[in-house]
């Protein structure tokens, strides 16, 4: 019964055993393309709406300079921003974020797919194929998100300037050019590599742990399973990249507000700048939202996407039947 179970939610995760010889070429996992699009942006946006607060929390914690909220602390930060602005200032940016959020994750789930399937070769408890599948989803979705993730932390800060998403898009336009909307685009690569790197490693293997250690409740229970694996991934692969968040967050926000502008805009650069004014402690600067963020994030979105996996799963299984009666 247990081997049982185990293959029935294998198929519903990984390449399905059962259908796989009636999928066309066109399909992984039993999945068209598009149909990994739309359940990767529905995941996206509900992960990034559902967790924005927190993260202008840590955006407010990384952007060091003369702008008004300095504090380290996680209470500090957010005792600061309700006292100055209040509650709403919390969801400043958010406009920014859902533009950005949902193409972005469509291209990121879409591209992780299709590497997933042709780096495996089959197998699929390829740690090495899951890592490289997930370097490349982030450098294709970086390319979509990195110009709106700009605006959003610009509009975030406390006196910014910005009156919305679009006075911000025009002003830096004219301001500083087509440029400044990728000036962190290396920076954002950079860390997020390792950072779904190790995500999308640690999730893979995490969901087949956690199947293997309770293969009779897998089917039953396989939303916990992603949700579980999802946060310990998430949290993991955030506190081994804060530190090139808060430099890709400190060229983002540069000139705003009185935070810093780096002339070189290189990496070097925005890290002795950092160290010069905060010592090592600065590159840890929001760990504890950057976790706290990512880890229930990760869940939300990972349930979210898988369960949209299943739905279009169901919908193509119907379908089929349907078509041969």
């Amino acid at each position: 019964m247990a081997t049982d179970a185990t293959t029935k939610f294998k198929n519903l995760d990984f390449l399905p055993d059962s259908h796989t010889d009636e999928l066309t070429p066109s399909t992984h996992d039993g999945l068209h393309f598009w149909q990994f699009m739309i359940s990767g942006s529905i995941a996206g946006c509900i992960e990034h709406m559902a967790m924005f607060p927190v993260d202008t929390v840590k955006t407010h914690m990384q952007a060091i300079g003369s702008c008004p909220i300095k504090s380290v602390t996680v209470r500090q930060a957010l005792n600061s921003i309700l006292k100055s602005e209040g509650p709403s200032a919390l969801y400043r940016g958010i406009g920014a974020m859902g533009l950005g959020a949902g193409p972005a994750h469509a291209v990121y789930f879409s591209v992780y797919e299709t590497c997933k399937k042709r780096f495996s070769n089959g197998d699929p408890n390829n740690s090495l194929a899951h890592a490289g599948s997930g370097v490349c989803a982030t450098v294709a979705s970086d390319a979509v998100f990195t110009p709106m993730d700009m605006v959003k932390q610009r509009l975030q800060l406390s006196n910014s300037g910005y009156k919305g998403v679009w006075d911000c898009v025009k002003r830096v336009m004219n301001e500083e050019g087509f440029g400044a909307f990728y000036a962190s685009y290396r920076t954002t690569v950079l860390m997020n590599a390792p950072f779904t790197a190790v995500h999308f490693a640690t999730y893979e293997a995490a969901k087949k742990g956690l199947v293997e250690v309770s293969p009779e409740s897998a089917d039953d229970e396989r939303w916990v399973v992603h949700a579980t694996a999802g946060a310990g991934a998430g949290a993991l692969a955030a506190a081994v990249t804060t530190p090139l968040d808060v430099v890709k967050t400190q060229l983002q926000c540069q000139g705003v507000c009185g935070c810093d502008r780096f002339k070189s805009g290189s990496i070097g650069d925005v890290i002795k700048t950092i160290l010069k004014k905060d010592g090592y402690k600065g590159l840890m600067r929001g760990w504890i939202p950057r976790m706290l963020f990512h880890a229930p994030a990760a869940a939300i979105c990972w349930s979210t996407y898988e369960a949209g996996k299943s739905f279009f799963q169901d919908f193509n299984q119907q379908k089929d039947a349907g078509t041969v009666t």
